[in-house]
């Protein structure tokens, strides 16, 4: 039997107190902060250039979208054909574990994966390249997209899929996700007919935008058709400012944190242990607008270091430091779910629909709970925490060097950056924690 339950798992027993951790984590920070002040007095990341490697096959492209058309296409018929339980079904364990939990590793070790095998984009040049081809004059030109919407359309589709994923009580029915399949992408199509495939996707197309940002952290990248080498978080120096940008980086962070906090004890004594879907929603905002907080804190500390920029401006600049945290909260909160639940992949490949097939001949297989203690599970997830925030922190100093020009200038406006970050991590760390109580 496949238990579909995702989140941190039980820890029962704590290798050390977690106020012990909590300690570490900032004494870590604070090192790592006069560290980088002491011996980082040039920008690095601002002035990384990419080193090309290889040239890519022009057919590569077309064939990565072509599987994940497939793809898609399999996961929308399994949900609707197959058996109706989570435990059997394939789509849930593919969307969830796979798709939302691994693909973001992946992107920030290998670079943009997400945007080769993107069906909705794949779909989307396939019908501009045959309107070009048959009927380059039949319809009209994709409209200007508004610059004032920016980033909203990918912060809204970003919020629905964490509400379904969390709140909606048949947020793992295998039917369900396949009509919210469905409909995601009547969203995406609409919006690409009206703008253009790339311009929509760079835009309103959530899940392309948030893999995209966790591959800036990687040291691979593709320009014009080769694989290029580059220093790692420098992807992280060119993101193309929109309004609602920030706000895409703090629903991500706050839909994971959502997701450890509606686990732990304080959530339960507020929602009980069903909470009803309002009081949920609410949750789920709430911890969207606490990690705003956060950052809008070290935002407004930083306009006290008597520079000519507005906190939008401010807020923008150094968005990018939230990207690495982004990576340690999804490593943190999901590592069990991955080692765990991501073993379920093996028997439903075999019988993918639960129907009863078995075409690899590993259907009966089950899930080894052994495969990883609870204390390698926690030691990982405290790990991630911290580089995930010793990152950003090394991001915001080198944004921070190149806004200010003098390193003393840039050291003593990120002292503000330093409390976030050690806010952030303590946030974390408390998360962790709440499952044991």
């Amino acid at each position: 039997m496949i238990v579909l339950a995702h989140g941190l798992g039980e820890r029962a027993d704590l290798p050390l107190p977690g106020w012990l951790f909590a300690w570490a984590a900032a004494a870590v920070l604070a090192v790592s902060f006069f560290a980088f002040a002491a011996m980082w007095q040039t920008p690095k990341l601002e002035t990384a250039t990419p080193r090309p490697r290889f040239r890519i096959s022009q057919f590569f492209g077309p064939l990565c979208g072509f599987v994940g058309i497939a793809v898609l296409t399999f996961l929308v018929y399994a949900g609707f054909a197959g058996d109706q339980d989570p435990s059997t079904n394939i789509v849930p364990t593919f969307v969830y574990v796979y798709a939302w939990s691994v693909l973001p590793i992946i992107s920030a070790a290998l670079g943009d994966v997400f945007r080769a095998f993107n069906p909705w984009l794949a779909v989307g040049r396939a019908a501009g390249w045959a309107k070009s081809k048959i009927a380059p004059n039949a319809l009209p030109a994709p409209f200007n997209y508004p610059e004032a919407l920016g980033r909203w359309p990918a912060v809204v589709l970003l919020f629905a899929f964490g509400w379904i994923e969390l709140v909606a009580e048949s947020g793992r029915d295998p039917s369900f996700l396949a009509w919210m399949i469905i409909a995601y992408s009547v969203v995406q199509f609409s919006g690409m007919a009206l703008f253009g495939s790339d311009r929509w996707s760079e835009r309103g197309d959530a899940f392309n935008l948030y893999f995209n940002m966790f591959s800036r952290i990687a040291p691979l990248t593709v320009q014009r058709g080769r694989v290029c080498t580059r220093l790692p978080l420098s992807g992280l120096t060119d993101i193309q400012w929109l309004p609602a940008t920030v706000m895409f980086f703090c629903a991500a962070i706050g839909i994971t944190a959502f997701d450890g906090a509606s686990e732990g004890a304080l959530w339960q004594s507020v929602g009980g242990t069903d909470p009803s879907v309002i009081t949920s929603t609410l949750g789920l905002l709430v911890a969207i607008g606490i990690v705003f907080g956060f950052y809008r804190l070290g935002v407004e500390g930083m306009r006290s270091s008597h520079i000519e920029m507005s906190a939008r401006e401010l807020s923008q600049t150094f968005a990018p430091s939230l990207v690495p945290i982004m990576l340690g909260y999804v490593v943190a909160h999901y590592f069990s779910f991955i080692m765990f639940q991501g073993q379920a992949l093996w028997p439903m490949l075999s019988d993918p629909l639960g129907n009863g097939s078995d075409y690899f001949g590993t259907a009966t297989s089950g899930i080894d709970y052994r495969f990883v203690s609870s204390q390698v599970i926690w030691y990982v997830q405290v790990l991630a925490l911290v580089i995930g925030h010793v990152a950003g922190l090394a991001v915001a100093h080198d944004k921070a060097l190149s806004v200010w020009g003098k390193a003393r200038a840039a050291v003593q406006s990120q002292v503000w950056m330093l409390i976030v970050m050690v806010g952030f991590t303590s946030f974390g760390l408390w998360l962790l924690s709440q499952a044991n109580q």
